[in-house]
């Protein structure tokens, strides 16, 4: 089994083919704000056997159904099996087409950012703790604004690089301060109560040598530190990870200092992805009264 597409312009055809021969076709049309869904058929012979509902999720998949924020319309179904079909994968009656709404699922990364835009105000001063090859950095100087300031660390030459490589290319390079310097060397670089965010990403760089991660032995000590830099109300973002060369073990030590934590000086969420798999990464709040 194997489709083949074919790209003309704003539309797309996806041609099913079993045993050498078409069975099915699929036709789209990218039209302002929407993708449609032109045609949907499969030959007579090889219909029940579940090629309908592989053919559409190829198509939805070609056309961002899965991956980004999206809406697909499709011509109201003509029988029961091409309502159910169309039900299966999100479609609904939405007056004289079948509508399918389709927002991307969460992921740590995003999580954590729509979280901290939604508690940092520009001007603030924000720490990247571990910038890796510098999303959170550049995330933080969008946040923080001309009138801000971002400083980041990491204990990897090539992460420092990458970090400013990435902000000179975004316009950042006057708003960060990008140093080579262990994570739990943070009280060296930012005075008591002086910060509204600190930003941790555990685990190993990647595209780098995973030989080199972050450990218990430097990661409590930095976020003791990071706890002392922030001014009441600020916050610490922690992303945990697990099943890596570090094993759980750098989880567990963090989610049990966490746990720790009084109550009247701190506020501790730990957001886990239940039905996700147990190494799934676990975004970690910690807001600071």
């Amino acid at each position: 089994m194997r489709i083949d597409e074919h790209r003309e312009g704003e539309r797309l055809s996806l041609t099913l083919y079993k045993e050498q021969q078409p069975v099915g076709l699929c036709r789209l049309r990218t039209a302002p704000g929407r993708v449609e869904l032109e045609e949907l058929s499969i030959d007579e012979g090889w219909r029940g056997k579940g090629y309908g509902s592989y053919l559409l999720k190829q198509a939805l998949h070609a056309t961002g159904g899965f991956s980004t924020a999206s809406l697909h319309a499709a011509p109201p179904p003509e029988t029961e099996a091409a309502a159910a079909l169309l039900k299966k994968f999100g479609f609904a009656p939405a007056g004289e087409v079948w509508l399918r709404r389709r927002a991307p699922d969460p992921s740590a990364v995003s999580l954590t950012h729509e979280f901290l835009a939604s508690r940092l105000a520009p001007g603030g001063f924000f720490i990247d703790a571990t910038c890796g090859n510098g999303h959170d950095t550049a995330f933080l100087c969008k946040l923080a604004g001309p009138s801000g300031k971002v400083l980041a660390l990491d204990v990897q030459q090539k992460a420092v690089e990458a970090t400013r490589a990435r902000l000179e290319k975004e316009g950042f390079g006057s708003i960060a301060r990008v140093v080579q310097a262990d994570h739990a060397r943070l009280a060296e670089f930012a005075g008591p109560a002086s910060a509204d965010c600190v930003v941790f990403n555990f685990g190993y760089l990647p595209g780098a040598d995973h030989a080199l991660f972050t450990t218990p032995a430097s990661s409590l000590p930095a976020l003791k530190a990071a706890l002392d830099i922030l001014k009441p109300g600020g916050v610490l973002a922690a992303c945990l990870y697990s099943g890596g060369p570090n094993g759980d073990g750098e989880r567990k030590a963090v989610e049990e200092f966490f746990a720790a934590l009084p109550l009247t000086k701190y506020t501790v969420l730990a957001c886990r992805f239940a039905n996700w798999a147990d190494t799934a990464p676990l975004p970690c709040f910690v807001l600071k009264k």
